[in-house]
């Protein structure tokens, strides 16, 4: 099987890493065959389910994600999630506005979504992604919703605290 996914150019060299050490990474990792072209068309060939894989691996790093943080979506239990900002504004100055909520200032309510739901976020051209486990997923979609929404920082953050609990209860229980 053969699959078509297409990279911003300057994500390229972040795919193919030094001396293409990422891109042969991913190649045996996934085991998969990546070709990589300098507009950003990357051929993925392999089984479907290696594929599937390594499409969202590459389909991270082009969201902005280090190499590191894409190849946690080797493990099973891991996904990706892009939010698209096109589809909540036309307006360059209102994406503007929405990446700098999710970011906040000095980064901080970004690093707080990602720690309380064990998750890495990645605020990155007209897109907001995220890498998490699938079972703390649900709570950081909600947070950037709420933040695109128009919540005060103060609403999210409580509901960041309550939801970081809910996480921590129900691993301990083996959920």
């Amino acid at each position: 099987m053969t699959e078509i996914v297409r990279i911003p150019a300057e994500r390229v060299k972040v795919l193919l890493g030094e001396s293409a050490a990422t891109k042969k990474r991913i190649e045996q990792r996934c085991n998969v065959g990546l070709a990589v072209d300098a507009d950003g068309e990357v051929q993925i060939t392999g089984d479907p389910a290696d594929v599937f894989f390594a499409r969202d691996i590459v389909k991270a790093i082009g969201r902005g994600f280090t190499a590191e943080s894409a190849l946690r979506l080797m493990g099973h239990d891991f996904g990706l999630y892009v939010i698209p900002l096109k589809e909540h504004t036309t307006s360059e100055k209102a994406i503007s506005r929405f990446k700098g909520r999710v970011i906040g200032e000095n980064g901080k309510i970004k690093a707080r979504i990602e720690e309380a739901t064990d998750s890495i976020v990645s605020v990155y051209g007209s897109t907001i992604s995220i890498i998490s486990r699938i079972d703390t997923m649900e709570y950081a979609k909600e947070a950037i919703g709420m933040l695109i929404d128009g919540a005060r920082h103060t609403s999210v953050l409580r509901y960041l605290a309550r939801s970081k609990r809910e996480i921590m209860e129900a691993r301990l229980r083996g959920q």
